[in-house]
């Protein structure tokens, strides 16, 4: 049932999900059995019946990603997408200052200390 170990994550797509979850829903076979034949962890298989039973087809699709990855790299944003991605930066920001820390560093040497360790004035 489990994958070797360092293997890669299996990916599913939305038709496989609903077509496992249907087994167990529709044709009343146990979870257990449907996991097992299908070689997923019975967790797995619970999750995606709870998640088809609260929100149907489209909440199996989930949501994987920043959604505003695509749009930092972007050339050419509307003005909306460039407003919202400015505003998603600064609550980030601001939510790392409410933590106190600071930003010692520039690019793949940055890295976060703590108010302890600078000096604001």
């Amino acid at each position: 049932m489990g994958r070797p170990k360092g293997g890669k994550n299996r990916r599913w797509t939305v038709e496989e999900k609903l077509r496992i979850v249907n087994r167990h829903l529709k044709d009343h076979i146990s979870m257990e059995q449907v996991a097992r034949e299908e070689s997923i962890s019975s967790g797995m298989l619970s999750s995606w019946v709870g998640k088809y039973l609260d929100g149907g087809e489209i909440a199996l699709a989930g949501k994987s990603g920043n959604p505003y990855a695509a749009l930092h790299t972007s050339k050419n944003l509307s003005e909306e997408e460039r407003l919202r991605l400015i505003i998603a930066k600064q609550e980030v920001e601001i939510a790392r200052l409410k933590k106190g820390y600071f930003v010692k560093g520039d690019r793949a040497k940055k890295e976060y200390v703590t108010g302890k360790e600078k000096i604001t004035k």
